[in-house]
């Protein structure tokens, strides 16, 4: 993944030789200009396709959302690109979409999430990840409006931090990881408190910064813990860019939207192949339907109902047959939380052992089951 990342560094075409030559040695052939442009080419036509691709089939539980500025100039100064990263039940992280935009604007994120859902991703997530860009932000509620938010706390860390003086941020930063850090959202809501406690009286606009995003900033504790590391921020974006994204000094070198999103993609393509995957399947974890953060029913045996529950949506039901504590049909959330009380053979008979059940199921595909008494 040289050639993009160089490119997004501003390297030019005619430059690649060169470059390359240093980097790999004098040995290495295919390396002239004709071949990068080919390469170009190749890499934008599967970036096309790409964007093209069918999305009924996909179901993503958490998003993560930026816009990520590099060093070569794009042929608008104003333009940078849109990039979302998905969580699929099986708990791999995707990329879903990318885009370029103006400035993050509601606009060109409403313009990418419309096409996700055009493409058949008609599904809401549960949660979205994202730093404070307010355009983000106006965009899911008016395409998605049930899916919570979750503010980056890197972005907010690092945005409380400067309105403090520095001899005292080493001690706020602190403070400020002793809420994201906690062991449960109580002792997180302890935290925030005593942050605006001790800072509030002197530092009133720092307390502010903070305080006005309580709600989304917490909002991860409500999804299971064995996901928190992954939902706090917009690391999953953050680290994929960290050698290509724009700091203070701009190349001279000037890309085409075209190529950028053809070498970002390539660059993304590349990177989730090593993406950590989210610990415990999200299927196995999360009652789709039942509205994360409330009590999960519990079952004889004393499980939680969440561990392997799985009901669907209206709007998209799964294909084929799963044999459940119910018979061959999926249940409603209504039927779920009423029968998992009791459990029932496959022929409908009461039984006083409750069925245990894993099931494997993506929606669009067949559904598969195991099940043990």
């Amino acid at each position: 993944m040289l050639i993009p990342i160089l490119h997004l560094k501003g390297v030019s075409t005619g430059d690649f030789e060169e470059a390359l030559m240093a980097l790999v040695g004098t040995d290495a052939g295919g390396l002239s200009a004709s071949t990068i442009a080919r390469l170009k080419e190749i890499w934008a036509e599967e970036h096309a396709r790409w964007q093209q691709r069918d999305l009924s089939a996909k179901r993503y539980v958490y998003l993560w959302a930026d816009g990520v500025y590099f060093q070569a100039r794009l042929e608008d100064d104003a333009q940078c690109i849109l990039v979302i990263i998905g969580a699929t039940p099986g708990g791999k992280k995707e990329l879903v979409g990318l885009a370029d935009g103006v400035r993050e604007s509601a606009l060109s994120w409403k313009e990418l999430l419309l096409d996700l859902k055009r493409r058949g991703l008609d599904v809401a997530p549960e949660l979205a990840i994202a730093d404070g860009a307010l355009g983000f932000w106006k965009a899911l509620g008016e395409v998605w409006g049930k899916t919570r938010e979750q503010r980056c706390w890197v972005h907010k860390t690092a945005n409380v931090l400067n309105k403090l003086p520095k001899s005292i941020q080493r001690n706020a930063k602190i403070a400020l990881q002793n809420i994201w850090m906690a062991d449960t959202k109580a002792a997180a809501k302890a935290a925030f408190d005593h942050f605006a406690e001790v800072y509030g009286a002197k530092y009133d606009k720092a307390v502010a910064c903070l305080t006005k995003d309580r709600s989304a900033l917490l909002a991860f504790y409500d999804f299971p813990a064995e996901h928190w590391k992954h939902l706090r921020s917009t690391n999953p974006i953050e680290s994929t860019f960290a050698t290509v994204r724009h700091r203070t000094i701009r190349s001279k070198g000037c890309l085409s939207n075209k190529t950028a999103l053809a070498m970002v993609y390539k660059l993304t393509d590349a990177a989730q192949k090593s993406w950590r995957r989210l610990d415990a399947g999200l299927s196995a974890r999360m009652g789709f339907g039942l509205g994360i953060g409330r009590p999960a029913p519990t079952v004889p045996d004393g499980r939680s109902g969440h561990e392997f529950m799985l009901s669907r949506s209206p709007s998209r039901p799964y294909s084929g047959a799963a044999s459940w504590l119910f018979g061959n049909s999926i249940p409603s959330t209504k039927q779920s939380s009423e029968a998992m009380q009791k459990s029932s053979n496959h022929d409908g008979a009461e039984s006083r052992t409750p069925a245990i059940l894993a099931i494997s199921v993506s929606p669009g595909r067949a559904a598969t089951t195991a099940r043990k008494r």
